[in-house]
C-alpha cells in the first residue's frame, strides 16, 4: 500500500515539475500565447509569436505546429483577399454595356490566377473550416466564370 502512495506522489511531483517548467519557460510561454492567438483567428500574431518561441527552443513542438498552421491559414486569408479583389474588378468590368475581347481576356487571366492559387493551397486537419469553405466557394465561382468566359 505504501509503495502505491510513494509511486502516486512521485507521479504527481513529476507532473508538477513539468508543469512549472512548461509555464516558466519563455519559449513555452510564447507558444501558449501563439496558440491562443491562433485559436481566436489572429494568425499573423500567432505566426510571429510561434516563430519567436521556436527560435528560443527549436525542440518546442507546439511552437513548430502553431507556426506551420498559422502560415497555412495566412495563405488561405491571402487567397481569399485576392479572390475578393479580383471579383470586385470583374464586377466593375461587368457593369459596362459591352465587354470587349480584351476585358474577356483580363477576366480569363484573373480566373486562371485564382484557380491556380487554389490548387497550391494545402489544407490540414486543424485549418479553420470557415477559411477552407470560403476559399473553396471562391474557387468554384471562378471556375464557373472561367467556363462562361471560354464559351
Amino acid at each position: 500500500m505504501t509503495s502505491k502512495i510513494i509511486l502516486f506522489s512521485f507521479a504527481i511531483s513529476a507532473l508538477l515539475i513539468m508543469g512549472i517548467y512548461f509555464i516558466s519557460s519563455p519559449s513555452y510561454e510564447k507558444s501558449i500565447q501563439a496558440k491562443y492567438y491562433y485559436e481566436i483567428g489572429e494568425y499573423k500574431e500567432a505566426y510571429t509569436l510561434a516563430r519567436e518561441s521556436f527560435s528560443l527552443n527549436q525542440y518546442n513542438r507546439m511552437a513548430s505546429t502553431v507556426m506551420a498552421q498559422s502560415k497555412i491559414s495566412l495563405e488561405y486569408i491571402l487567397f481569399i483577399e485576392e479572390a475578393k479583389k479580383y471579383m470586385d474588378d470583374i464586377n466593375q468590368i461587368a457593369t459596362n454595356d459591352i465587354i470587349s475581347s480584351a476585358d474577356k481576356s483580363k477576366i480569363r487571366m484573373m480566373c486562371e490566377i485564382i484557380i491556380g492559387s487554389y490548387i497550391k493551397l494545402a489544407p490540414s486537419v486543424v485549418t479553420d473550416t470557415n477559411l477552407t469553405k470560403s476559399a473553396a466557394k471562391y474557387n468554384s465561382m471562378f471556375e464557373k466564370l472561367l467556363e462562361k468566359v471560354n464559351k
